[in-house]
């Protein structure tokens, strides 16, 4: 990981950062000395994220909550203003992901990734400006492919994450009078998460995705924290409604044939 950010005196907050991606932003930001603060549903994972935080030296808070409750993302925040001051960075990242058939999904399972991805983000983003640091504030949405590729038996990921890059581009744009920053970081096929564990979870499907990014590597979750601590950075002081891939170029058409291959795979084709 790249060694020259340095976000002493910032306060952070990861919205889903108590494991796989989230988790290992947060532990970027915290190493690079940012004061972090963490939410998720399970307080056990909180627990458990709070304690490995604070192994870097900085101060860490965690909050239990729902993402699709509102008020209480609104009351988190308000506790992380008034504990730490200002928030300089936001990452959301809560998901809600699992494959099926368009025919396979329920319609409260089509409901719930889009309850968590899509009204998820636009609770995080709406119940954190009057609490962001302005001018000033980063806002970073962890979006995915499915947003703008569309992938066999991902049709409620697909309508939901679009959504979430629609909502970055209309945040940049009424908030940057504020001094707001908002971009999207899409992670391509990241090793050892819990996402790449549903979409492949077969030693087949795994060597699927590996073959369908051009560059034959799966991703780490440090490449994604790497992009949205530049993007929190000076260094992107300009950069604001971008929506970036960060995946080896899996979405420049690996990502189809991966979906296509799994679809194969699940029906016994393959």
């Amino acid at each position: 990981m790249a060694s020259s950010f340095d976000f002493t005196g910032k306060n952070v907050f990861v919205a889903g950062g108590t494991s796989g991606i989230n988790l290992g932003i947060a532990h970027a930001f915290a190493r690079a000395g940012a004061t972090v603060s963490v939410a998720s549903r399970s307080p056990e994972k909180v627990t458990a994220a709070v304690e490995a935080l604070q192994a870097h030296g900085g101060k860490v808070v965690g909050h239990a909550l729902d993402v699709r409750e509102y008020a209480a993302v609104e009351q988190a925040f308000k506790a992380t203003q008034a504990t730490f001051g200002s928030i300089d960075v936001l990452i959301s990242g809560a998901a809600g992901n699992f494959p099926a058939p368009a025919l396979g999904i329920s319609p409260n399972g089509f409901k719930s990734v889009v309850d968590i991805d899509l009204m998820g983000t636009f609770h995080v983003l709406r119940a954190a400006f009057p609490y962001l640091t302005k001018p000033g504030a980063c806002l970073v949405n962890i979006s995915a492919p499915q947003a703008f590729l569309p992938m066999e038996f991902q049709m409620h990921v697909c309508a939901a994450k679009a959504g979430v890059d629609m909502i970055t581009r209309v945040a940049a744009l009424e908030w940057g009078p504020a001094g707001v920053r908002v971009n999207s970081v899409v992670p391509g096929p990241i090793d050892n998460t819990e996402g790449m564990r549903r979409l492949a979870p077969t030693p087949a499907a795994n060597q699927l995705a590996i073959d369908s990014v051009p560059l034959k590597t799966l991703g780490t979750v440090d490449n994604i924290a790497d992009a949205c601590l530049w993007l929190a950075s000076p260094m992107a002081s300009y950069v604001s409604g971008v929506i970036l891939p960060v995946d080896g170029g899996w979405s420049l058409g690996g990502a189809s044939s991966l979906g296509r291959g799994l679809a194969e795979l699940m029906s016994g084709k393959k």
